[in-house]
C-alpha cells in the first residue's frame, strides 16, 4: 500500500511575527489547523468528514528553527496513530525554499458525537481512509 502523506503551504504574514522578528509560537498552531483542515477537505471522503465529527483533543509542537515573515513554509502531514475512538497526526513544518525543518508537532484527535457528547468508535471506512497516511514512527 502506498502512503500518502499531505502536503499544505503557508505564507508568513507579518502579523505572525513577534518583537523578535520571528514567527510567534501561537501562529504555528494556526499553521497546524490550517494543514489539518485541508488534509480533511482534501483527503476524507465528505461522508466520513461530516461538520462537528472529529475534536481537537491535545496538540503540541516542538520549535527547531526560526521562521520570519514572508516566508514559505511547507507543512507535511500524515496518520501516526490509529486507536479505537482516536487517531493522531503528525507534522514537520519546512522552509519550503531551503528544506530546513522549522518544527515538529502532534496532534491527537477524537471522533466525536456531538449528539450525544462522548467519544466513538472510527468506522472501518474512516478506518481504512486513515490506514491510507499511516506513517508508523
Amino acid at each position: 500500500m502506498k502512503i500518502l502523506i499531505h502536503e499544505a503551504n503557508v505564507r508568513v504574514r507579518y502579523c505572525e511575527t513577534d518583537m523578535a522578528g520571528h514567527v510567534n509560537n501561537t501562529s504555528y498552531f494556526i499553521y497546524l489547523e490550517e494543514a489539518r483542515g485541508k488534509f480533511f477537505e482534501e483527503r476524507i471522503p465528505k461522508p466520513l468528514n461530516s461538520f462537528g465529527r472529529f475534536i481537537l483533543a491535545s496538540t503540541k509542537c516542538d520549535y527547531v528553527n526560526q521562521a520570519y515573515y514572508g516566508q514559505s513554509l511547507k507543512i507535511s502531514t500524515w496518520v501516526s496513530r490509529i486507536g479505537n475512538k482516536s487517531f493522531s497526526f503528525g507534522h514537520s513544518i519546512t522552509a519550503e525554499d531551503t528544506g530546513d525543518l522549522i518544527a515538529e508537532a502532534d496532534a491527537v484527535i477524537v471522533n466525536f458525537n456531538y449528539e450525544e457528547q462522548k467519544s466513538e468508535p472510527i468506522s472501518l471506512e474512516l478506518r481504512e481512509v486513515l490506514e491510507s497516511h499511516l506513517v508508523p514512527n
